[in-house]
């Protein structure tokens, strides 16, 4: 039963999260919340390990639910549902693309599916940035600022913006990357 559970929540986050892997963040949000496969903190490590390591973001976090949930064949599971979708409709608008690339209303709607997609990855990371920086579930508690405002996390984050703003220019996406694995990995420790 796991793994029917695996391929219909993945093939329906392949299916719906349009836009790409930080799409894919709501539905995985959701799927934390009704099964027990990974909670909300290992999905921020997933994020964080699939920012880093090569391929699509979103094939790395499904493979990496599914190996939480069933090891191996969960692996498997969970990636083949995930791209299934995109590869069925792939195979299917090229075939009509070809025929009504023209047409304008194919090109209307492809053009208005953009500002829908951006609002999704736009969402995902609100949902990461606040995520991080805040202890969401102490909000209304009468936690103290300290229990619900990461210091550590907002430090850091000040810390690197600062640093892109006295670079002054463009700074390649790879020293993001490893500036926060490192970071992360110190704070973990």
């Amino acid at each position: 039963m796991t793994f029917l559970m695996l391929f219909w929540e993945f093939f329906k986050t392949g299916l719906f999260a349009v836009g790409g892997g930080l799409a894919t963040l709501p539905f995985l949000r959701d799927i934390a919340g009704r099964y027990e496969w990974f909670t909300l903190e290992q999905l921020s490590d997933m994020i964080a390990v699939s920012e880093a390591t090569p391929g699509p973001v979103g094939v790395n976090m499904a493979t990496y639910a599914g190996f939480n949930a069933a090891y191996i064949l969960g692996a498997l599971t969970a990636t083949l549902a995930l791209v299934l979708p995109a590869f069925i409709i792939a195979c299917t608008v090229a075939r009509f693309l070809k025929k009504y690339n023209e047409n304008r209303l194919v090109k209307g709607a492809f053009y208005a599916l953009r500002p829908a997609t951006a609002a999704i990855v736009v969402s995902a990371v609100l949902q990461i940035f606040l995520g991080t920086m805040l202890n969401l579930p102490a909000i209304g508690t009468g936690a103290s600022f300290t229990q619900i405002v990461s210091l550590p996390a907002v430090g850091l984050f000040a810390l690197v913006l600062a640093g892109v703003i006295a670079a002054g220019k463009k700074v390649h996406p790879l020293v993001f990357i490893a500036a926060g694995a490192a970071a992360g990995i110190l704070l973990k420790l």
